[in-house]
């Protein structure tokens, strides 16, 4: 898994800070920025968290470009709906080689992961095979009507792998970019870094988190899963670990 920021909101803590002096205070635009040192600035967001007041934290955008993660998560990831994604297309892009995600579990158990292994192999080759008909089909036709060779030949590998990446697994290795706010990073780190989130997810989430401390440590500080800040929601589901959790998270 690679995860970088590729880009961030600058002076980001500042700005959410602007935002919520205009809200508590009688200033007007041009003097927001007044007085906003660092010292100032903590406190402004200290204040935001205490009350529950997340809107001004909306104002601060974070650009993640991923890859090496499989489409079970990216299936997760676009559940989290107030973000822009950008994901490589199977549509578009023809896979003559796909990587592919083996689970922990899998990997350290050498029968299942003989299973596991057979079966990506068995789905690239129907893949080659499936999109091989399809594009012999596809071919032929735009040829009797007319179509000129080479166009021919783009038209009808995009018609074919359009279909043949239904074999696909969940497993398949796929790359995405996208954008999320502050304020929907805090959720989805509480969701996401929980011991009960699916383990790929957490991974990327917790590796999210470290990135974004590095550059704005005062708006991320309390960052993590939703016990870090009290009881744990999931009730009789709990990892039961809620001490060990925090520790760990003091150290990210």
């Amino acid at each position: 898994m690679k995860v970088e920021l590729l880009r961030y909101t600058p002076d980001g803590e500042k700005l959410i800070a602007s935002a919520a002096k205009l809200c508590y205070s009688p200033v007007g635009i041009s003097d927001i920025e007044e007085n906003l040192e660092n010292k100032n600035v903590e406190k402004f967001l200290d204040v935001l968290v205490n009350l529950g007041h997340e809107s001004p934290i909306e104002h601060v955008n974070f650009t993640f470009g991923v890859e090496g993660v499989s489409r079970t998560l990216t299936h997760q990831l676009v559940r989290h709906r107030i973000a822009s994604y950008s994901q490589q297309s199977q549509r578009y892009v023809k896979l003559d080689q796909f990587e592919y995600i083996i689970p922990p579990s899998i990997a350290k158990n050498p029968q299942a992961k003989k299973l596991f292994v057979n079966a990506m192999e068995e789905d690239q080759r129907y893949y080659n095979e499936i999109t091989q008909i399809l594009f012999e089909k596809y071919f032929r036709e735009y040829l009797e009507q007319g179509v000129k060779e080479k166009e021919a030949k783009q038209k009808s590998e995009k018609q074919a792998i359009e279909d043949a990446r239904y074999v696909f697994p969940n497993a398949c290795e796929t790359k995405i970019v996208f954008t999320m706010n502050a304020r929907t990073l805090l959720n989805f780190f509480r969701l996401r870094t929980c011991n009960r989130a699916q383990w790929e997810i957490r991974a990327l989430a917790i590796e999210m988190l470290k990135t974004v401390k590095k550059v704005y440590p005062t708006l991320f500080k309390n960052a993590g899963p939703a016990c870090l800040k009290g009881h744990c929601p999931e009730g009789n589901m709990t990892c039961g670990k809620i001490i060990e959790v925090r520790n760990k998270f003091k150290g990210i």
